[in-house]
């Protein structure tokens, strides 16, 4: 993996940077679709390069793990094959999962015994095993294996937590040298930052993860239920302790204000289920505010979907036609809210790059972040 930043922002710590991955180049800031089994959620692949053109998605470990299974993906060549997939991708270690599955795990110092979500069968993920499947997988970016601690958290169990992330980490980074190597392409692993909301375990943390020089670093355990200051608090915190000269990814965020937020703070690199589930249920992100678009007052409304004509779906349907679909629980209606979600989140993405070359970003971010939250 080779990084070099392009253009730095000079009011905040935004920056435009390029990643480029076994030949192929990812611009950041970067929003990474979230496609879960292999998949964005109702949409082919030609119609998410025409939402959004994404330069990397990401795929989940545990998801993948478990159906249809890394050695089903191996056997077909790895997931870019499996997927029909010619960019990037990056897989998380499952980590978040086995937190979300806190009332069927059990966390030791070995690794995480975890009770299946579709079958109740059980399992057991080591850092090894977590590294020896996205090996297997074949993604471009990798994670290590972490605790993500809930919110809120007591000090003592978020140090704990912490220190066992930093053991795994080490742990991981043994496996991904000195462990089998399929070949299948160059991979990078990305170690995680830990430590909670609190302010010297984050420090702590961001140091040691600096101290093992892997190709970028990754923020995890935000966006879990603490309130919105916090987590830029933490962000910011942590983000001017990582060296300037890697990515540096925040995982599982989120809302356009977040992402703006935090791309002011350093970040570069976001991913989050958020554009695809909300589409599902009716919410819509535009540069106005947000649209739920179940609600009434849109049954008769004939104005095209978002008048700024992000993506095809934009000027092609109405928003009465689209509550229609919803109305009726039409398959069809997800599928065009979810390309126009991720067409927003691409547009935001290059509104920032523009902004940032053209030295105005912190002045319109501040009046994007009024907007972006209203309720339309």
């Amino acid at each position: 993996m080779h990084f070099k930043i392009i253009k730095k922002d000079t009011k905040t710590r935004a920056r435009i940077a390029e990643i480029t991955l076994n030949g192929r180049k990812i611009e950041t800031p970067i929003f990474m679709p979230v496609a879960t089994s292999a998949a964005i959620k109702g949409l082919h692949g030609k119609d998410l390069v025409d939402a959004s053109d994404p330069q990397i998605i990401l795929a989940n470990t545990y998801h993948l793990y478990l159906r249809p299974g890394h050695d089903i993906i191996k056997n077909s060549g790895g997931i870019h094959n499996f997927m029909s997939w010619d960019r990037n991708v990056l897989t998380d270690s499952g980590g978040y999962q086995v937190y979300s599955l806190s009332d069927n795990r059990k966390i030791e110092e070995d690794g995480v015994k975890f009770k299946s979500h579709i079958d109740g069968s059980y399992h057991f993920f080591s850092p090894e095993k977590a590294i020896q499947i996205q090996k297997s997988i074949g993604a471009d970016i990798i994670m290590a294996f972490d605790e993500c601690t809930p919110y809120p958290c007591e000090k003592n169990y978020a140090r704990k937590s912490m220190n066992l992330t930093h053991r795994w980490l080490q742990r991981c980074i043994k496996e991904f040298k000195e462990g089998e190597n399929n070949n299948l392409r160059e991979q990078s692993l990305f170690p995680i930052v830990q430590g909670s909301v609190y302010a010297d375990l984050r420090r702590e943390s961001a140091d040691f993860i600096s101290s093992m020089d892997l190709p970028g670093n990754a923020i995890g355990g935000l966006s879990v239920g603490e309130p919105h200051d916090l987590m830029y608090e933490m962000c910011e915190m942590v983000c001017a302790r990582l060296p300037e000269t890697k990515p540096r990814y925040l995982m599982g965020v989120g809302t356009p204000t977040n992402i703006l937020e935090n791309i002011s703070l350093g970040v570069d690199m976001f991913d989050c289920v958020m554009p695809t589930r909300n589409a599902r249920n009716g919410m819509l992100f535009t540069s106005e505010g947000k649209i739920n678009i179940k609600n009434e007052k849109w049954k008769s409304d004939f104005s095209q979907i978002d008048n700024n004509g992000l993506t095809f779906v934009d000027s092609k349907y109405s928003k009465a036609y689209l509550r229609h679909l919803f109305s009726i629980n039409e398959n069809l209606g997800k599928q065009i809210a979810t390309i126009h979600n991720l067409g927003f989140y691409s547009w935001l993405i290059k509104k920032t790059k523009e902004k940032i070359l053209n030295g105005d970003f912190d002045d319109w971010k501040n009046i994007m972040v009024k907007k972006l939250d209203n309720k339309l």
